[in-house]
C-alpha cells in the first residue's frame, strides 16, 4: 500500500513501481508499518521528515519537567531545634515541587536502637504529611534509613 506526499492513496503495488514512482517524483519511500497486510509505504522527503522528527524531540525534552531531589540528613539524637529547622527546610523544598529523600545514619551502638530512629522518621513524615506522600518507605539498607517524600498534587 502506497500513500502519496500529499496523503492520497495510490493503492497496492510492487515494491520495485512504488519504488520508481518515488524516484520519479524526487522523493524517499519510507515504510511506515511494515508488519502491516499489506505492509504500507509513504513517500516523502526523508531529510524534513528527520528535521521534523528532531524538532519536535527537542521540544518535547524542552517541555519536560525534571524533578530534583533534595538529601537530608537526619540522626536519631537529633535535638527538638534541629529537628524544626530540617523539617522547615523539607516543607519549603516540597512546596516548590521537589522530591526529598531522608537519610538517617546509625553509627557505633545506635545499630541497637533503630526502634528510636524509625520513630524520629515517622514523626518527621506525619509532620509533612498535609503537603507531602510517602514514595518509599522508610528501610533499612546497611547502616541508612531512608525514604523519599514527594509533593502531593494540587
Amino acid at each position: 500500500m502506497v500513500i502519496g506526499p500529499d496523503g492520497s492513496q495510490l493503492g497496492v503495488m510492487p515494491k520495485n513501481e512504488a519504488l520508481q514512482k518515488a524516484y520519479d517524483e524526487d522523493l524517499d519511500l519510507l515504510c511506515v508499518a511494515p508488519n502491516a497486510q499489506p505492509p504500507v509505504c509513504k513517500m516523502l522527503d526523508y531529510g524534513k521528515y528527520r528535521f521534523e522528527a528532531q524538532k519536535k524531540a527537542k521540544e518535547a525534552k524542552r517541555n519536560q519537567q525534571n524533578t530534583e531531589i533534595k538529601p537530608l540528613r537526619l540522626s536519631p539524637v537529633i535535638d527538638t531545634h534541629d529537628f524544626e529547622t530540617k523539617q522547615k527546610q523539607a516543607r519549603k523544598w516540597l512546596e516548590s515541587g521537589m522530591k526529598v529523600k531522608i537519610d538517617m545514619r546509625f553509627r557505633g551502638r545506635m545499630m541497637t536502637r533503630q526502634e528510636v530512629g524509625l520513630k524520629i522518621m515517622n514523626e518527621f513524615i506525619e509532620q509533612l504529611s498535609d503537603i507531602s506522600s510517602v514514595d518509599k518507605t522508610p528501610k533499612l539498607e546497611g547502616n541508612i534509613m531512608s525514604c523519599v517524600l514527594t509533593p502531593k498534587k494540587k
